[in-house]
C-alpha cells in the first residue's frame, strides 16, 4: 500500500492492486475517501467529514503531477 502524503490528519495513499482511473485513497479518523486525481474529484467517501473532504482535493490539487507521477511509476512496473 504506498503511502503519497501524511499532513493535517489525512493519510493519501494508493491500493497495491488499484485499477484505473488513477485515483488516490484519503483516510482520516473518521473514514476514507476516494478521489480521481486528473479531475480532482471526490468519487467516494465513508465517513470523512465535508471540512476534510474540501482539504484532501486542495492537496490532491497541489500534489497532482506528483501523485499521478507516482501512480504511473507504481502501476506501470
Amino acid at each position: 500500500m504506498p503511502e503519497l502524503l501524511r499532513i493535517f490528519g489525512l493519510r493519501f495513499f494508493f491500493y497495491s492492486n488499484d485499477h484505473n482511473p488513477p485515483h488516490v485513497h484519503v483516510r482520516s479518523t473518521d473514514g476514507e475517501a476516494r478521489f480521481i486525481i486528473e479531475t480532482v474529484e471526490c468519487i467516494e467517501n465513508n465517513g470523512l467529514k465535508n471540512k476534510d473532504i474540501f482539504l484532501a482535493e486542495s492537496i490532491i490539487e497541489e500534489n497532482k503531477q506528483i501523485f499521478l507521477a507516482r501512480w504511473v511509476e507504481f502501476f506501470n512496473k
